[in-house]
């Protein structure tokens, strides 16, 4: 009997998934405690709108992040720090502060844990990576300068 799960059951697959399973283990374990669905027309019609529907949302998120990639491909985002003598900084000029910039900047909303930059800590420019979404990142520049 074909079933499509609606939880993740161990040792048959994931949820969402079209699997064949014995009549019995499918009206006796599976349709009584809800894990799967009978694949009738109409329950694979809806897995296949909802197949359609992630793959959409996917390609929008990808485009999106596309064009925020080639926004801030190559700019340059400017900080200001205080600094003791020598030009050496009070701290480092961190991801938080950096994903702030850049959102003040270039109004895109940069997670702080998918910057990558060496640590900052004196003035100058230094290379910065923005991972926005799955296979799409930016490379931008980070200037601090002196408040």
């Amino acid at each position: 009997m074909k079933v499509i799960l609606t939880q993740d059951v161990k040792s048959l697959g994931k949820k969402g998934e079209l699997v064949n399973t014995s009549d019995g283990y499918a009206r006796n374990y599976l349709f009584p405690r809800k894990l799967a669905v009978e694949a009738n027309s109409q329950a694979m019609t809806e897995l296949k709108n909802r197949e359609d529907s992630k793959k959409h949302k996917i390609e929008v998120e990808t485009e999106e992040a596309k064009k925020a990639a080639a926004l801030i491909n190559g700019k340059t985002v400017k900080i200001t720090a205080k600094a003791g003598k020598g030009g050496k900084l009070f701290g480092s000029v961190t991801a938080k502060e950096i994903a702030a910039a850049v959102k003040k900047d270039f109004n895109i909303d940069a997670d702080k844990r998918k910057i990558s930059v060496d640590e900052i800590k004196a003035f100058g420019t230094y290379k910065a990576t923005v991972k926005l979404y799955q296979g799409v990142s930016a490379e931008f520049s980070v200037m601090v300068t002196e408040e």
